[in-house]
């Protein structure tokens, strides 16, 4: 793979993942089949920042869950009224970095 094609896209996304996977991910992409490129490039990755918007507006729906794809644990939010609020407040701050998880799990799929 070409090391100016992943530079940009690690520089334009780098934003949607820890920073201590980008060394990581930058690796892998430039070990990966030219093929797979276009699929990388067409994955959507949810913003942290739109996440932790979510999670301070309706964290104790469990919409901030249901928007990074934890259906499971939006419920059991929603159910329990973000846990009588302890499990909203914790959120704020976890909230990003559970974001950032999901969308390395999902540029993972693509990678293997």
């Amino acid at each position: 793979m070409d090391a100016a094609k992943v530079d940009m896209f690690i520089m334009s996304n780098g934003k949607f993942f820890e920073s201590h996977q980008v060394p990581q991910l930058r690796e892998r992409l430039l070990n990966l089949d030219d093929s797979k490129w276009g699929l990388i490039q067409t994955v959507q990755f949810k913003d942290p920042t739109t996440s932790l918007i979510f999670s301070l507006l309706g964290g104790g729906l469990g919409i901030d869950r249901f928007v990074i794809g934890d259906t499971g644990l939006g419920i059991a939010k929603l159910l329990t009224c973000g846990g009588i609020g302890i499990w909203t407040i914790i959120d704020w701050f976890m909230i990003m970095g559970a974001t950032r998880t999901k969308n390395m799990d999902k540029i993972q799929q693509f990678l293997y």
